[in-house]
């Protein structure tokens, strides 16, 4: 199996996919994505190229992308079976990319070393300054606004309210999800990468709440 072509045409699969995407779920979030999963991999020793393609094809199935979740895994499946031979490697990128959702919670556990890398990757790609970008370019895709102080944050979402995007405020996002995200990474080197990028993000609202505030008595 020629691991470089399969990987390239992955790469071109995912850019017909995404590259036109504003939503934060474009072709360089993959890219990013991909790149800190090969980076963890490496030093916890899973198996990059299955690291690889996960990250790669992760949100090509997204639902917020997709009519449905079954529409995007269905696609996924396709290609998977179209352009790879060995039956094990297509169900464990199948199992990594069926179980890489938030949906208002910590989802389900992912079942092997190489969907814990590829997860943390993305969750770390939801942090620190890339994390406050892509929050704000999410917001406004939606029509959600960047900040209500009227609005408070929705403790334990369910799933069809936390896609319920009229409800909710782009600094409200920051609590309801990527606050949370530290205490949910898998590995301990994903977990590292996190505490930056973690606190970035706090100093981050203390500046905002300063500035929103300013002049109040």
């Amino acid at each position: 199996m020629n691991q470089p072509l399969i990987i390239a045409r992955a790469e071109e699969f995912v850019k017909e996919q995404l590259g036109q995407d504003t939503t934060g779920h474009d072709w360089w979030h993959t890219h990013r994505v991909r790149s800190t999963a090969c980076e963890i991999a490496e030093i916890e020793r899973a198996d990059v190229f299955i690291c690889t393609m996960a990250a790669l094809l992760h949100d090509v199935a997204d639902e917020k992308l997709n009519p449905s979740k079954e529409a995007g895994l269905l696609k996924v499946h396709t290609w998977l079976t179209a352009n790879l031979t060995e039956e094990e490697q297509i169900r464990h990128i199948m199992l990594i990319v069926e179980t890489m959702s938030f949906s208002g919670g910590g989802g389900e556990p992912m079942q092997t070393l190489e969907g814990q890398v590829v997860q943390d990757a993305d969750r770390l790609d939801a942090l620190g300054a890339i994390g406050i970008a892509r929050t704000f370019i999410f917001s406004g895709a939606k029509g959600r606004p960047a900040y209500d102080p009227e609005v408070a944050p929705r403790e334990e979402s369910l799933q069809k309210e936390y896609r319920d995007y009229s409800k909710g405020t782009a600094v409200n996002h920051f609590y309801e999800k990527l606050l949370k995200l530290k205490f949910l990474m898998n590995t301990a080197y994903g977990r590292k990468l996190a505490e930056e990028r973690h606190d970035f993000m706090l100093n981050f609202l203390d500046q905002f709440y300063k500035e929103w505030n300013q002049g109040r008595q």
